[in-house]
């Protein structure tokens, strides 16, 4: 037997390979196949079955192409009612993998199809758990977000999860290795540990959300403190449940090259979002204008999903040389298909061909530490609430980006302001949509709060943060 955990950082999230005996099955898997079928083919294995632990939010997963090309069928668990084929599982059902057997544990709550997958070895041994949304290490799924859906309150959805913890999950064994779906900086929870792999029992001492006293403090505790979820959650709910276009297709008609003209003709005309993926500091000396900014060295999916929201939106990409593929991937994990091209031979094209360009107002942190003394400037920290509370520049505003679209329209255009993060890579994502939409009256921050730090600019008190609610990094 063999488990493997594939982990994809940039969305904080867990897809699982197991092997048994000439036969294997795979967890929620990514959007992108290809690994999938090369691992298949490397231990000469037949795909079995496709698990899926929920319809998921926060990605788009790889589930109908890979039945489409491997034959396999894909399970859920009870109450589930995708428009695809799919083997709709009782509670307790027994699949089985070669030697090892997979029970289904229907554990609604994050979701009301939610369900854990319990893996039984070749002598019948419970060995593993495989839990999806529903349980996480440190936290347990937010249960907010199905109740639109299911005309329920967070509270009624938070009920159902302590049932599916406290009598499903709490009884099995201490050391059942749980395998969860998400990671530390997920939005699918608030309060989850860096690891991707623990065991139940060490779950059961840590985990704030299985120590309750009751039903009633366990709904406090799970709903306290949820941030609203990002906005395109329910467009991938939609795809995950629906069905998709392949990813093949999806690939070929993103990867069209388009000179400066064509590129400019086709963003006048098709009402495209110009999205370029460079870093932030190359992004700032120069760029097409009314570019959008998300670099693809840091959270790109999350973010693309939480700032352009419509996964329907035409989108012309720039990028690094090279990165259109891996810009098209990311992309496609959170469902935004509808690229109609790239600029070929990226900005330097583009400059090579005399076009407009534009920049961003970036200064150094000495820069700024010399313009603000003796001086009411006005600075605008984009950071999460509960970085700005660790610390912050004194005065400063907070106005995380993740909810620009709310305050945006209320600043001042005729007023200056300093923008910054905590390094760069969020303020220029914020200078970019603020440029893009008229405002130009400010400077940002090079090195954000961590360069700002090393100042003697006038900060408040650190305070260590003991619990932090991830949205975003």
């Amino acid at each position: 037997m063999k488990i493997e955990q594939i982990y994809t950082g940039c969305l904080a999230q867990g897809a699982y390979y197991i092997v048994s005996d000439g036969e294997a099955a795979i967890i929620d898997p990514l959007r992108e196949t290809q690994p999938y079928l090369e691992r298949l083919q490397k231990d000469n294995v037949k795909l079995k079955y496709i698990f899926e632990t929920h319809f998921h939010a926060d990605f788009v997963s790889g589930h109908v192409d890979l039945s489409k090309k491997t034959n396999a069928p894909i399970v859920y668990g009870p109450t589930a009612q995708p428009e695809f084929e799919a083997i709709i599982a009782e509670d307790n059902q027994i699949f089985e993998i070669g030697k090892i057997k997979i029970r289904v544990l229907h554990t609604p709550g994050h979701t009301m199809e939610s369900s854990c997958f319990l893996l039984i070895d070749e002598k019948g041994k419970e060995k593993a758990l495989f839990s999806g949304d529903t349980l996480f290490l440190g936290d347990v799924g937010r249960p907010d977000l199905a109740q639109k859906a299911e005309n329920m309150t967070k509270e009624d959805l938070a009920g159902f999860l302590y049932e599916s913890l406290y009598q499903k999950i709490l009884p099995l064994d201490d050391d059942i290795v749980v395998y969860p779906a998400h990671g530390a900086g997920s939005a699918c929870g608030k309060n989850m540990q860096k690891e991707t792999e623990d065991t139940l029992g060490n779950q059961k001492k840590t985990n704030y959300a299985l120590n309750q006293k009751d039903k009633e403090s366990f709904i406090k505790a799970v709903t306290d403190g949820l941030l609203p979820p990002p906005a395109y959650f329910g467009m991938n709910v939609a795809l995950n449940k629906k069905g998709y276009e392949s990813y093949d297709e999806v690939l070929s008609k993103g990867l069209k090259a388009l000179s400066p003209k064509e590129f400019e003709e086709i963003a006048e005309h098709s009402g495209a979002l110009i999205l370029d993926s460079r870093n932030n500091g190359i992004f700032a000396e120069g760029f097409v204008p009314q570019s959008i900014n998300i670099g693809l060295n840091g959270d790109f999916a999350p973010w693309v999903g939480a700032l352009i929201v419509d996964v329907k939106q035409p989108i012309l990409l720039v990028t690094e040389e090279d990165k259109e593929e891996e810009t098209l991937k990311r992309l496609s994990r959170v469902g935004f298909d509808n690229v109609l091209g790239f600029l070929k031979g990226g900005f330097q094209t583009w400059k090579e061909n005399n076009k407009e360009i534009d920049t961003v107002h970036r200064i150094s942190a000495s820069q700024f530490e010399t313009e603000i003394k003796n001086s009411n400037a006005k600075i605008i920290d984009v950071r999460k609430e509960s970085e700005y509370q660790s610390e912050h520049v004194e005065e400063a505003f907070n106005k995380p980006l993740a909810y620009i679209n709310d305050w945006i329209n209320k600043l001042n255009s005729e007023e200056h302001f300093y923008l910054h993060c905590a390094g760069g890579y969020r303020s220029m994502m914020a200078a970019s949509i603020l440029q893009a939409r008229g405002y130009r009256n400010f400077t940002e921050i090079e090195g954000g709060f961590a360069a700002i730090a090393k100042t003697e600019v006038s900060k408040t008190n650190f305070v260590c943060q003991t619990k932090v609610f991830p949205y975003i990094e």
